[in-house]
C-alpha cells in the first residue's frame, strides 16, 4: 500500500468560523436570470446564452448538452474553466461552493510556526494535503465545517482567525476564501440535511431546473426542496404555501427536450420551473410538492390520496361518510392500479403484486404447517419495501384498507391484517400525510376488548418507538414474525426475548421490542444481573458468526437487536441451505471487552465471577503465564466455585459408583479449568490426585471468597485484562499482540515476555494495510521527529477486531480523563495519575516470578 503523508500536527483541529459579514459576489462570467412573468420556461428563444461558470467544475461531472449556447456549433467546451460549482441565492447572485489553493496553517508546537499546505474545499469538506499531487492520497488533515462553525478575519489583512489559523498569500485571495467558506456555512446552517441529519427525504430524483438549464439531483424534504450537483446541496426552494402546478407546452420551445413542466411559485422568491421527461415522475413530483406546499392536496394524486386529502381537510371527522367509501375499505378484489402515486411503471406493477401478497397473508389461515408460508410471504413483501422505499407508503395504504372496519355492513378488519401491520410499524414508517392517516386509523380501532383492537394499541406503542429510534435496516426475522403471529404483543411491553450467555455456562433471558438498540438491551441486562453500566464495567455484547466459524463480533451500541438477528438469519440461510437453518439462532454472549485497573472500585460480585471465568479461558488457551502448580491451584478454586466442597468416595474399590462419579467430576474440572499444554505432562491418574488434594484443602470456602483469591492472583500479572492476538512479525516468527489500557505491547509467543511496547500517545496511525495490521509509532519532540511502521500478519477478522479495540481504548481513555477533570477532586486526580504511572512501570518489566516454573505452590 502507498505511504500516506502523515500530519505533523493534530489533524483533529476544528475550524470554527464567524458568520460575520455575508458578502455575496457574482463569479466572473456567470449570469443570473430574473423574470417577473409566470410563463413557461419553454418560451426561451434561440440564441440565449447560458453561463458555464455555474456548471463547470474541477471534478469529472459531465456537462449536459443543453448547457451551451444553442446558436453555436461547438458541442463541447474547449477546456474546463477554473471556477467550481456555484449556488444560487435568493437575490439571483451565484456563489462558488468549491475551491482549492495554497494556504498557510499555524502549527502549535514548542513555538508557533506557519506551514504551507494545499487546501481543497469540496462537498462541504475542507481537506489539506502536502501538495496538489498528493490529492489522490489520504489527506494530512481535515478542518471541520458544520452548521455551528464560525469564521472571522485575523489581525492581519491576509489572515483568517479562529481555533485554526489560516493565512493567504494576498488580501484578494483571502477575500475569495472567506467568501466561499461563508457560502458553505450558510448552506449548512440552512439545510436540514446538516441541522437534522436523520431527516428522511420524501421524494428524490434527477430534474432540470430553469433558469440554470442544469441537470441536478433534487430532494423534497417536507417544506423544503434541496437541489444538488454533487453530494453537497447547491441551494433550496421553500415550498410551504407555494403554488405548485403543471405548465402546458408552448409552441416555440422545440429545442427543449423535456415533455412536462412544473412551476413552483413561492412567496418572496422568483418562480422556479422543473423540466421532467417521464409522466410517472411528473405525477409523483406534482403530488409530493403539493403535499409539502400544503395546497390543493385533495385535487392531486390517486383517488385514494384525494380521499385522504379530504379527510385531512376535515381533520378526520369520525362522523364523515368518507370513512365508508369503498376505496378506503376492505375488499376481496384485486387492485387495478396502485393506491399511491409512484414515479415509474415498474413500481406500479410491483405495488399490484404487493397487494396480492397481502391478500394471501390475510386470507390463508395460520396453522402449524402453513406458518413458514406466512413467514416467507411477510419477509418477501418487507424486503421489497426496504429495497424500494417508494413502496412503503403503498403497503401501509393497502394494510389500512384491508383492516378498515365498515360497520354496520361488510366484514370487519381481519386479525392477520393487523398482524402484518404490526410487523411494518416496527420496521419503517410512512411519510406525511399517510403517517397522519395511520395514526388516526390506529386510534379509531384501538380497543382492549377485541384481539384486533389489542393489536391496534400495540401498533400505537410501536409507532412511537419507531419515531424515537428511527427506521430499521433489515426485514423482520423469522423469530420476530413468529412472535407476532403466535401471541398478541399487546400483553407484553417488550414482546420479544432472547437468551444472553455468560462464560460460566449460565444465561439470562432479556426482553426487547422492535426498536430496542444494543445500548438499551445492555442496560436492561445489567439491571437484571446486578451489574454496573457498560461504561463502568467494560463489558460488551457479542454475537457468534452465522457461518459456523469460531468467530465473535462485538455489537455497536446504536445497532438494533432485531436488525442483528435478521441479518444473522439471512447470512446463516445463505450458508446452510435446506430445512435445518430454521433451527439455528444467533448466540449472544456478554463478556469484558475493555479493562481498566480503576474498574476494581465498585466491582459487583457478578462482574468478578464473570471476569474469573473469562480469565480461565485465557489460562486454558495458553495466553496467561502460569506454571503447573499455580494452574492446579486456580483450577481447584474454580472447581470449588462450580461444584462446592470436594466429596471423597467412600467405596473401597475403584469400581464403585461413588469413585466413578468422583473421577468424572475431576476429569470435567481438568478439561474446563486446566491448561491444555500441561495435561500431557503426567498421567491422568496423577493429575486427578494432585487436583483432588488442592480441591479438598478449600473445604468450607465460599464462592465469593474463592473468586476473590482467584482474581487477586490473576491481577498480579501486569497484562491482566489485556486482549491477546496471535500475529507474525516475519516468516515463522509468531508473537502475541496485547492491547491494554496503556497501549499495545508485543509479547514473545511461548514465554509471554514483553518484547516491545507502544503507548497510545506514541501511536500515529493503526489499522489494516493490505492483508496485515499496521501500527505506526513515533516520537514528536523538539529535537527528534521520527515515525516507525510495524506490520503484523494475522487473520482479516482479527485485523478488524484489534483495530476497533485500540480505537475503543483510546476513546474510553479520553472520556475518562474528561470525566475525571470535570467531576473528581484534585487529590483523587493525583492518586489516579500515580496508579497509572505504577501500572506503566510494571508493564515495562518482565513478568513476575509466579509466571516462571517453581518447585512448590505459592498461594494456598
Amino acid at each position: 500500500s502507498e505511504e500516506s503523508s502523515s500530519s505533523e500536527e493534530d489533524s483533529s483541529e476544528e475550524c470554527q468560523s464567524n458568520s460575520g459579514e455575508e458578502e455575496n459576489s457574482q463569479t466572473s462570467g456567470s449570469e443570473s436570470h430574473k423574470s417577473s412573468s409566470h410563463e413557461s420556461p419553454r418560451s426561451l428563444k434561440r440564441g440565449t446564452t447560458v453561463s458555464l461558470s455555474s456548471m463547470t467544475s474541477e471534478s469529472d461531472y459531465a456537462i449536459p448538452p443543453d448547457a451551451y449556447s444553442t446558436d453555436t456549433e461547438c458541442s463541447e467546451p474547449e477546456n474546463k474553466l477554473p471556477k467550481t460549482c456555484s449556488s444560487s441565492t435568493d437575490n439571483g447572485k451565484t456563489e462558488s461552493m468549491e475551491k482549492s489553493g495554497y494556504l498557510l496553517k499555524m502549527v502549535k508546537t514548542w513555538k508557533k510556526t506557519w506551514k504551507r499546505h494545499w487546501f481543497v474545499l469540496k462537498d462541504g469538506e475542507l481537506l489539506y494535503y502536502k501538495s496538489p499531487s498528493d490529492v489522490i492520497r489520504k489527506p494530512q488533515g481535515q478542518i471541520e465545517l458544520n452548521a455551528c462553525s464560525t469564521i472571522a478575519r485575523g489581525d492581519g489583512k491576509q489572515m483568517l482567525q479562529s481555533v485554526c489559523n489560516l493565512k493567504a498569500d494576498s488580501p484578494n485571495l483571502l477575500e475569495e476564501w472567506l467568501r466561499v467558506l461563508q457560502s458553505v456555512l450558510r448552506i449548512k446552517a440552512a439545510s436540514p440535511l446538516f441541522t437534522h441529519p436523520d431527516t428522511r427525504p420524501i421524494m428524490k430524483g434527477h430534474l432540470t431546473k430553469v433558469y440554470f438549464i442544469l441537470h441536478r439531483t433534487s430532494v423534497c424534504l417536507h417544506a423544503l426542496m434541496l437541489y444538488f450537483l454533487t453530494q453537497f446541496p447547491l441551494g433550496q426552494i421553500k415550498l410551504w404555501e407555494a403554488r405548485v402546478e403543471e405548465v402546458h407546452k408552448s409552441c416555440d420551445v422545440a429545442e427543449v427536450s423535456a415533455q412536462y413542466t412544473l412551476s413552483i411559485q413561492s412567496v418572496n422568491q422568483d418562480p422556479v420551473y422543473l423540466l421532467i421527461d417521464s409522466p410517472y415522475e411528473k405525477t409523483s413530483w406534482l403530488y409530493h410538492l403539493s403535499v409539502a406546499a400544503g395546497s390543493a392536496v385533495e385535487q392531486v394524486g390517486t383517488e385514494f390520496e384525494q380521499l385522504l386529502g379530504k379527510l385531512l381537510r376535515i381533520e378526520g371527522d369520525p362522523g364523515s361518510q368518507l370513512w365508508r367509501h369503498p376505496t378506503l375499505c376492505f375488499t376481496n378484489e384485486g387492485l387495478s392500479s396502485p393506491l399511491t402515486t409512484l414515479p415509474s411503471q415498474a413500481l406500479q406493477t410491483e405495488a399490484i403484486k404487493l397487494f396480492k401478497t397481502c391478500q394471501l397473508f390475510i386470507n390463508v389461515a395460520i396453522d402449524t404447517p402453513a406458518i413458514d408460508y406466512h413467514v416467507t410471504l411477510a419477509q418477501c413483501a418487507l424486503q421489497v419495501c426496504l429495497t424500494h422505499p417508494e413502496l412503503q407508503n403503498e403497503i401501509y395504504c393497502q394494510l389500512i384498507k384491508q383492516t378498515q372496519k365498515t360497520p354496520p355492513y361488510g366484514p370487519p378488519g381481519t386479525l392477520q391484517g393487523w398482524q402484518f401491520l404490526a410487523l411494518c410499524v416496527g420496521l419503517f414508517l410512512p411519510t406525511p400525510p399517510i403517517l397522519w392517516y395511520l395514526q388516526v386509523h390506529l386510534k379509531r380501532h384501538g380497543d382492549s376488548r377485541t384481539e384486533e383492537g389489542k393489536y391496534a394499541i400495540y401498533c400505537q406503542r410501536s409507532l412511537e418507538r419507531t419515531q424515537q429510534k428511527g427506521d430499521r435496516q433489515a426485514r423482520s426475522s423469522r423469530t420476530e414474525i413468529l412472535s407476532i403471529l403466535l401471541r398478541n404483543p399487546y400483553h407484553h411491553s417488550l414482546p420479544f426475548s432472547v437468551p444472553v450467555h455468560f462464560l460460566n455456562n449460565t444465561y439470562q433471558v432479556v426482553s426487547f421490542d422492535a426498536s430496542t438498540t444494543v445500548e438499551e438491551f445492555q442496560s436492561r441486562l445489567n439491571q437484571d444481573t446486578g451489574m454496573r453500566k457498560t461504561a463502568q464495567s467494560g463489558f460488551s455484547l457479542y454475537s457468534d458468526d452465522p457461518t459456523g466459524k469460531d468467530l465473535e463480533h462485538c455489537l455497536q451500541g446504536n445497532l438494533k437487536i432485531c436488525d442483528i438477528i435478521s441479518k444473522w438469519e439471512q447470512a446463516s440461510k445463505e450458508q446452510h441451505t435446506g430445512k435445518s437453518e430454521n433451527a439455528r439462532t444467533v448466540k449472544l454472549t456478554y463478556k469484558n471487552r475493555v479493562y481498566f485497573s480503576q474498574q476494581m472500585r465498585g466491582e459487583t460480585e457478578r462482574e468478578r465471577l464473570l471476569l474469573a471465568y473469562q480469565t480461565n479461558l485465557e489460562i486454558t488457551a495458553g495466553h496467561f503465564p502460569v506454571n503447573k502448580e499455580l494452574a492446579l491451584e486456580m483450577a481447584a478454586l474454580l472447581a470449588q466455585v462450580e461444584f462446592g466442597d470436594f466429596e471423597r468416595p467412600f467405596s473401597p474399590g475403584p469400581s464403585g459408583a461413588a469413585q466413578t462419579k468422583s473421577n468424572q467430576t475431576l476429569k470435567q474440572v481438568l478439561e474446563r479449568f486446566y491448561p491444555k499444554h500441561y495435561r500431557h505432562s503426567c498421567t491422568e491418574e496423577q493429575m486427578r490426585y494432585l487436583l483432588s488434594a488442592r480441591w479438598a484443602s478449600l473445604r468450607g470456602r465460599s464462592s465469593s471468597e474463592c473468586i476473590r483469591i482467584y482474581l487477586t492472583v490473576a491481577r498480579k500479572w501486569s497484562f491482566f485484562g489485556a486482549k491477546l492476538f496471535e500475529a507474525e512479525v516475519s516468516k515463522n516468527v509468531r508473537v502475541w499482540l496485547a492491547v491494554h489500557e496503556d497501549g499495545v505491547s508485543m509479547l514473545e509467543f511461548n514465554s509471554v515476555v514483553i518484547l516491545a511496547s507502544y503507548p497510545y500517545k506514541s501511536i500515529v496511525t493503526f489499522g489494516a494495510c493490505g492483508q496485515d495490521f499496521m501500527l505506526s509509532s513515533g516520537t514528536n519532540t523538539s529535537k527528534d521527529k521520527s515515525t516507525e511502521k510495524h506490520l503484523f500478519a494475522m487473520a482479516p477478522s482479527k485485523v478488524r477486531d484489534v483495530t476497533l479495540l485500540i480505537a475503543s481504548y483510546i476513546n474510553c481513555t479520553q472520556q475518562r480523563k474528561a470525566a475525571a477533570h470535570h467531576l473528581s477532586a484534585p487529590a483523587l486526580l493525583l492518586a489516579l495519575s500515580g496508579e497509572m504511572k505504577k501500572s506503566k512501570e510494571s508493564r515495562s518489566k518482565s513478568p513476575p516470578a509466579a509466571c516462571r516454573p517453581s518447585k512448590a505452590p505459592t498461594l494456598l
